[in-house]
């Protein structure tokens, strides 16, 4: 047993879960240090030491940043200090991280054998605790990419169960129709697509099975507005229009929200309205000038605070 664990205490006070969830993690070969209730909520966690073996990404978060792991190993490296603990849930046998999952990399890049967390009983509140992640901002890919791993997840788990349930859990409904898109093609142009679905694709309330068949359909959708897209920029780029704008200028030019104010359409028709003014789109009706000037304002308006 490492020098580091120490017996757990016991108390009368706590619930047999918490209890029960000690005893298992001292059987996993970790030790349960503490037990408390957290000042929000009064719920019971507990700080254990985690045998860093048995400590994995949960199956729906974004990917490891190699950068970001990298910098944070030599930083951990050069203070020779785990300061911050991770979170994690035990599932299945073993322990989900659903916040610290570069610091629990970096550990055991760094020799680590355990790895102090605060281990909370209720495994669900993996799926909520991803929106208190904040070490690495997230991209737009990285966030529809972890939506919708969590979306199947949860299709697995509760199939029945309607898809505007998990809101809270996946924040943004269009996160999970953009996620299909960059599973398939992971340099997907998703931001061009984000501001139009933002304000038309909303949480449904269809069992997850039909929502997830619903979704793939409106990512057809766009997926075949960006093949027109394609088409209009690779002609474009034929007649000198070589700007890097080009993409976000023309659908920004065919979305049928630009006058659309309180009475939006249905994400169905918004899409097909798309769709129907890419193929009528006009080149011959724009020039350099007028998309050079639109990257601009959109440049200014990004950095506003």
């Amino acid at each position: 047993m490492p020098p580091e664990i120490a017996t757990f205490p016991r108390d009368a006070r706590r619930p047999a879960a918490i209890d029960q969830l000690a005893a298992a993690i001292d059987a996993d070969g970790g030790a349960a240090l503490a037990a408390y209730q957290e000042p929000l909520g009064s719920n019971w966690q507990l700080f254990a030491l985690i045998p860093a073996a048995m400590l994995k990404a949960t199956p729906f978060q974004r990917d490891l940043s190699a950068a970001h792991l990298k910098r944070l190993t030599e930083v951990m490296k050069k203070l020779r200090r785990f300061t911050e603990p991770i979170v994690a849930v035990r599932t299945d046998g073993a322990y989900w991280t659903p916040n610290g999952n570069h610091r629990r990399a970096a550990a055991i890049r760094l020799g680590a054998q355990t790895i102090p967390a605060i281990v909370i009983a209720q495994p669900e509140v993996a799926y909520q605790i991803l929106a208190l992640n904040t070490e690495k901002a997230h991209n737009l890919k990285d966030k529809s990419l972890e939506v919708i791993r969590m979306y199947r997840a949860r299709l697995e788990q509760s199939p029945r169960a309607a898809e505007k349930d998990f809101a809270f859990e996946f924040e943004r409904a269009h996160f999970a129709t953009l996620g299909i898109l960059y599973e398939n093609n992971a340099r997907f142009s998703g931001g061009v697509y984000a501001p139009l679905l933002s304000r038309v694709d909303a949480f449904l309330s269809k069992p997850l099975g039909e929502a997830l068949a619903e979704r793939e359909e409106r990512a057809a959708q766009i997926a075949h507005a960006d093949e027109l897209l394609a088409e209009l920029v690779a002609r474009g780029k034929k007649r000198g229009l070589t700007h890097p704008y080009l993409k976000n200028y023309i659908v920004a030019r065919c979305n049928p929200l630009t006058r659309a104010r309180k009475n939006l359409p249905a994400c169905r028709a918004a899409l097909n309205s798309l769709v129907r003014a890419l193929e009528e789109f006009d080149l011959g009706k724009i020039h350099f000038g007028q998309i050079q000037s639109a990257a601009q304002i959109a440049a200014a308006a990004a950095v506003e605070p």
